[in-house]
C-alpha cells in the first residue's frame, strides 16, 4: 500500500474513532439526565421503574397536605382520578401550591406509593395546567381537566398592553 494512502487511512480511522467516543460519551451523559413523565395511574400500575429519577404530575388531593411544624417536611397525595400516591418533599413549596391544584414534581420513585421530590412546581394561575398533567387528566376522565381549553386561555390576562 502506498505510504500516502496508508497515512490517509490512519487519519480517517482516527477521526472515526474520535467521533465514536464522543457520541458514546454524549449518549451516556444524556441517559443520566433524562426525566420521563409519569401519571399517578402509571405509577400505581407498576409502569414506572422504582428507584429512577422522573417527573410526576396530577392534582393535589383535598385534605392530603400534611406539614411538619418543626421542619420543612411536607407530605401530600397526588391523583389523576384513577391512581394516587404520596409525595414527600423537604423544602419551601411554591406560593401557588394548594389542594386541588395541578402540580409536577421532580424526584425519585421510592416505592409504588411513595415518591421523594427534589422540586415541586405548581401551576401559575387558574387557567394554566402543565400539558403533561392536562393530557393525563383528560385520558383518565378526571373532572378537573379542561378539554375545551384554548391556547389563548393559557393564563395571560386579557386586555390592552400598551
Amino acid at each position: 500500500m502506498n505510504p500516502v494512502r496508508k497515512q490517509r487511512l490512519f487519519v480517517v480511522l482516527a477521526v472515526l474513532a474520535g467521533l465514536a467516543v464522543a457520541v458514546g460519551l454524549a449518549v451516556y451523559a444524556l441517559r443520566q439526565n433524562i426525566n420521563l413523565f409519569y401519571t399517578p395511574q402509571q405509577i400505581v400500575n407498576g409502569e414506572a421503574p422504582v428507584g429512577a429519577k422522573m417527573r410526576v404530575g396530577g392534582l393535589v388531593e383535598d385534605g392530603s397536605v400534611q406539614r411538619d411544624p418543626e421542619s420543612l417536611n411536607v407530605v401530600f397525595t397526588v391523583t389523576d382520578g384513577k391512581g394516587s400516591f404520596a409525595i414527600h418533599y423537604q423544602g419551601i413549596l411554591p406560593d401557588l401550591f394548594r389542594e386541588g391544584q395541578g402540580v409536577v414534581a421532580n424526584g425519585t420513585l421510592v416505592s409504588r406509593d411513595r415518591f421523594e421530590a427534589d422540586e415541586v412546581l405548581a401551576k401559575h394561575d387558574e387557567t394554566y395546567m402543565p400539558p403533561e398533567v392536562q393530557d393525563a387528566l383528560e385520558k383518565a376522565g378526571h373532572p378537573g381537566s379542561k378539554p375545551g381549553a384554548k391556547e389563548e386561555d393559557a393564563g395571560y390576562p386579557k386586555g390592552d398592553y400598551d
